[in-house]
């Protein structure tokens, strides 16, 4: 079977490339870049067959982001999956606990174990771009003072030492990634949801309209998030989530009953429900 290249952003090790193997198995062939834009440029421009991206967070919340990145570029959602994620501190083979002056990782990641540096305050937090660099970046040199947060994954790859495992605040810590495509992919689930994105008049009553299309037809709303519509000071683009294939009769007919009362509108993707992972 043929491999497919799946970009995400951060280094291999990162929470990303759990994600990318854990949905494509075998036949994925991780790709990693710098920027979550540049996955999808490199999606659009054939070099990636699909993208890996981070969407949410239970903990974190909302990775705007890339709910901007959607709108901006003509990419379809075929898929998610959400991945449990289990912070490890880790450190070269040999050195100990007590060598350890300065802990890095990813701005959040670390604003995830807050706990356990109020625990540790021996032990500096220092950002750096991603879990999985931090790991890299740690293995590539000869400080014995540093050790880092990231997967296990990360550990096994760059051949650190695990020195205190699942050390993040709560447990129950799940990302939520969106699996991006050129073109959009029929599916035989019988759970299926779907994404739009859209914006109505600055009006009262608006809003409640809108939702009201899927209020009617029972159709069941998962997320719905809001983006300030850019160069319209105080308006907003709302992105939505619903259960339900789009061009099923019932969701086709909302959908359509939706666009007579909007400015702006896009189907982002219908795709199978995403499968929870929970080891990280």
């Amino acid at each position: 079977m043929k491999n497919h290249k799946i970009g995400f952003q951060g280094e291999l090790g990162a929470f990303s490339e759990i994600a990318v193997l854990e949905y494509f198995g075998d036949v994925a062939e991780p790709v990693p870049h710098g920027w979550f834009d540049e996955v999808f440029r490199a999606v659009e421009q054939g070099s990636c067959d699909y993208g890996m991206l981070p969407i949410e967070n239970t903990l974190a919340g909302s990775i705007h982001v890339n709910y901007d990145l959607m709108l901006e570029h003509d990419l379809q959602i075929v898929g998610e999956i959400i991945v449990r994620i289990v912070h490890n501190l880790m450190a070269k083979p040999g050195v100990h606990r007590g060598e350890l002056r300065r802990v890095q990782s990813h701005p959040k990641a670390l604003e995830q174990c807050v706990q356990f540096f109020r625990k540790n305050p021996a032990l500096k937090p220092e950002t750096v771009y991603d879990t999985g660099g931090a790991a890299k970046m740690l293995s590539e040199g000869e400080n014995h003072e540093i050790g880092v947060i990231a997967s296990t994954r990360a550990a096994e790859r760059y051949g650190l030492e695990i020195l205190e495992g699942e050390i993040e605040d709560n447990a129950e810590n799940y990302t939520r990634f969106l699996v991006l495509a050129k073109q959009a992919e029929s599916t035989e689930s019988k759970r299926v949801k779907t994404s739009i994105v859209f914006a109505v008049p600055h009006e009262p009553g608006m809003l409640f309209k809108a939702m009201s299309v899927f209020a009617l037809r029972e159709i069941s709303i998962t997320k719905i998030e809001s983006r300030p519509l850019i160069g319209a000071p105080w308006e907003y683009l709302f992105y939505l989530d619903f259960e339900g294939k789009a061009d099923s009769l019932l969701c086709s007919r909302a959908i359509n009953h939706l666009r007579e009362i909007t400015t702006n509108f896009k189907l982002l993707g219908s795709y199978a429900e995403g499968r929870i992972v929970d080891r990280g």
